[in-house]
């Protein structure tokens, strides 16, 4: 949501412009000064403009992969195709929390009443194979998507009502509900396609021919789950244009596909790959202490940022009937000793994550007030009452490994709650049921972590087991629903939004593919998300994105991780950055579309090989 959109005013020859619109050439999530950059302006700041082209940047990815469409939920997870291939009509500065200056788009309208958006198009704008990109492509896209497309796709397009063609360049989508500040910047994140492209093919169909598009690069070779190299358009159209000055340096992008993540990293340590964003801090710790690292041809590089973090937790599956009780939930946390598992596995990093929009102002702490406690009073009685009384805390340790109190307390809520301990198994009074709880992971160096919390459930009585699959195996399951508990990372903006109907509503929870992961199914949470999608100001949308984290904190859905406040990156040195770096990168790879191969470094590189 936004407090408000106010675009620079640019008046665009032939287009008609009612007097109470805003037009320009860009929008932002603050008032008439939220746009950081001026009309007039030829490059982000954390870009570089006189960044050289060239070189190949290689990358390692863990899995496998069946298709080249990512828009579809059939096939194998896909490679990063979408953001490398093909435009949006606006670009995100990850300079600000949430602004988007046109990129397809030359100019944009918003209705006064929030009720449409109007883009312009670049005349200049043209798919690989020449064809210029039209309001046909736009209207066309938005029907594949809400048709067609991904379910979270589908859920986050939901409100844009239709699309229309108003002249030759203008396209305008027009949405339905309640106002909604933030549809316009929704809108100008859409991927467009080339219609005329996909017709005579079937849209919701795998497939590996390489796509048409229009965006930096494209696909040069592929090889089904081994590889997939994307080559730098020489004559793209936006090369040169003001958000795209100074990114997508590398002649070559190149992406090996590893099963395993130990292989990768011993792939990048002989040179094989060129960069890794490092998640695990024993790896980071511990697996690049070779010479290379010593002689300073390796670089350990931890970049700060100033993301929110979300929540990283293991996730309950409340379709499970033995998770239906939020005492279960809150019992079975008891068994996580982050403590000592920070000590002893993850060399001190970590901070404990206590929101589910942690490292951010939208996290709620202490007890509610102000605006945030009038809106949780207005469902007094359907929430936890401990919303009210007690601030969240996840259960905590002395890190000495020794956990009988938190032990303890779990057995008392689980016999609140009817499961007591029959033969030194967990058993439900009435059922009869056995508490069997399956830790489904994708990889096998989660095994260390969730060893020692089986260690402790198994005092409890439960019967925990952990079964690593496969990437494919994996996210079939998560497709499907068929899983007791998962480890999973709930990323979040600084401006929640529409996704959120995708992580918590009951209509995502039910739907196949969709990302409400724990099942929640609550009307208050349902309310929530509605009020936190049409929040007429930032005061507002900060004060129900807490009181929506504080429900869903005592919902106990999760066993709460642990987050940093730093990207750990591993690279060779053969790469030139900007001074400056994005605080809001919303990058997976943090880097790579502004860095740049620099040919000097690469040389005594290679020399001291």
């Amino acid at each position: 949501m936004l407090i408000a959109i106010f675009l620079a005013l640019i008046v665009v020859p032939g287009l008609p412009i009612a007097a109470d619109n805003y037009v320009g050439h860009g929008v932002s999530l603050y008032g008439p000064s939220g746009l950081k950059y001026e009309p007039d302006f030829t490059h982000f700041e954390y870009a570089d403009p006189d960044a050289p082209k060239g070189g190949q940047l290689t990358l390692g990815g863990i899995g496998t992969f069946d298709s080249l469409n990512p828009f579809i939920l059939k096939g194998i997870t896909p490679p990063r195709i979408a953001s490398l291939t093909y435009d949006t009509l606006t670009e995100h500065a990850d300079d600000e929390i949430f602004s988007e200056y046109g990129r397809l788009a030359e100019t944009i309208e918003v209705a006064a009443d929030d009720s449409w958006v109007l883009y312009t198009l670049r005349q200049e704008a043209r798919w690989h194979d020449g064809r210029p990109i039209t309001p046909e492509d736009v209207i066309f896209s938005l029907e594949m998507f809400k048709t067609k497309g991904h379910p979270s796709l589908r859920n986050y397009y939901a409100a844009i009502e239709r699309a229309e063609q108003v002249g030759e360049r203008q396209v305008k989508l027009i949405f339905s509900g309640e106002p909604n500040k933030e549809m316009p910047l929704i809108a100008g994140q859409m991927t467009v396609l080339p219609k005329h492209y996909w017709e005579g093919r079937e849209f919701d169909e795998t497939s590996l021919d390489p796509p048409l598009g229009s965006g930096p690069y494209r696909v040069a070779a592929i090889e089904a789950g081994r590889f997939i190299t994307y080559e730098r358009v020489d004559d793209y159209w936006g090369r040169d244009i003001s958000v795209n000055k100074g990114r997508y340096n590398f002649d070559r992008i190149h992406f090996d596909y590893y099963r395993d993540q130990n292989v990768l990293i011993e792939a990048l340590k002989a040179g094989a790959i060129d960069y890794r964003r490092e998640n695990s801090s024993k790896d980071w710790s511990t697996s690049y202490d070779v010479p290379a690292l010593a002689a300073g041809t390796l670089v350990k590089d931890p970049l700060p940022h100033s993301r929110g973090t979300g929540m990283q937790a293991f996730w309950f599956n409340t379709r499970r009937e033995k998770f239906s009780d939020p005492r279960v939930r809150q019992a079975l946390a008891y068994a996580f000793d982050f403590e000592w598992t920070n000590k002893h596995l993850f060399y001190g990093m970590y901070s404990r994550t206590k929101s589910f929009f942690a490292n951010s102002e939208l996290a709620s702490s202490g007890l509610p007030a102000g605006r945030e406690l009038e809106i949780l009073e207005e469902y007094r009685g359907r929430v936890p009452g401990e919303v009210f009384t007690t601030a969240y805390e996840p259960p905590a340790t002395d890190g000495s490994g020794q956990i009988r109190a938190n032990l303890r307390s779990a057995k008392q809520l689980l016999e609140k709650a009817g499961w007591h301990i029959n033969g030194g198994v967990l058993t439900h009074a009435e059922s009869g049921e056995i508490m069997e709880i399956e830790f489904l992971l994708s990889t096998s160096s989660w095994e260390r972590i969730v060893s020692p919390m089986i260690g402790n459930l198994e005092r409890l009585g439960v019967k925990a087991t952990i079964r690593t699959v496969d990437r494919t195996q994996y996210q079939n399951r998560l497709r499907e629903f068929d899983y007791d508990m998962i480890s999973l990372v709930r990323s979040q903006s600084h401006s929640p939004g529409n996704e959120q109907r995708n992580y918590w509503t009951r209509e995502a929870a039910e739907e196949a593919g969709g990302g409400n992961f724990a099942g929640v199914v609550d009307p208050v949470i349902d309310a929530l998300v509605d009020r936190l999608v049409q929040a007429p100001d930032r005061a507002e949308l900060v004060a129900v994105t807490r009181a929506l984290d504080r429900v869903l904190l005592w919902g106990h859905y999760v066993i709460p991780h642990w987050y940093s406040s730093t990207f750990n990156v591993v690279h060779w040195d053969k790469f030139g950055k900007p001074e400056m770096s994005a605080p809001y990168t919303s990058d997976y790879f943090v880097m790579p579309y502004t860095w740049w191969y620099d040919e000097e470094k690469a040389a005594r590189l290679n020399e001291s090989e």
